[in-house]
């Protein structure tokens, strides 16, 4: 079994570093052999070329806008869409960075998306750092939801 557990967000946005602090917590923790957690933080094009590498499963985590409550968590299966534009290097949120995987010819692994409701995602000019209360609160149980995901995955793997 290989899994990659991809932490994803800016720091200096408030919210959207929820990715980037769960996997900070996820990594001291003890883990399967063949699970690999990595903070890409904003690095979009590190992370296309991590999926080229074709773990049997990836787990994006990031914060995840749907309209639910400030700290809702959610698991969604993504899917590629190539029928999408073009890629822009200076949008590389998730999505992006599967259609750059597939216009690179590569074949994405499953990709998973632990995601969690923002309430705030600073976008202005000064940004934040900082969680919120809410998405802090689900920081941990974002983790516990991540060990429990790669343990069905190993058991379904062996």
């Amino acid at each position: 079994m290989t899994v990659l557990v991809a932490g994803i967000g800016n720091i200096f946005l408030g919210d959207d570093a929820f990715g980037v602090e769960v996997v900070r917590r996820l990594a001291g923790r003890p883990l399967p052999d063949g699970v690999q957690v990595v903070d890409f933080g904003i690095r979009g094009f590190d992370l296309a070329h991590a999926l080229m590498d074709s773990p049997s499963t990836a787990v994006l985590v990031d914060a995840t806008p749907r309209g639910g409550q400030p700290g809702t968590l959610y698991l969604l299966e993504a899917a590629v869409d190539s029928a999408r534009p073009a890629v822009d290097p200076h949008s590389m949120d998730p999505a992006t960075v599967l259609r750059l995987v597939d216009a690179l010819g590569g074949r994405p692994p499953r990709v998973l998306v632990v995601g969690c409701e923002p309430a705030a995602l600073d976008l202005d000019d000064e940004g934040h750092m900082g969680l919120s209360p809410p998405v802090e609160a689900a920081v941990d149980e974002a983790v516990r939801m991540i060990e429990s995901l790669v343990a069905d995955l190993e058991g379904s793997s062996a």
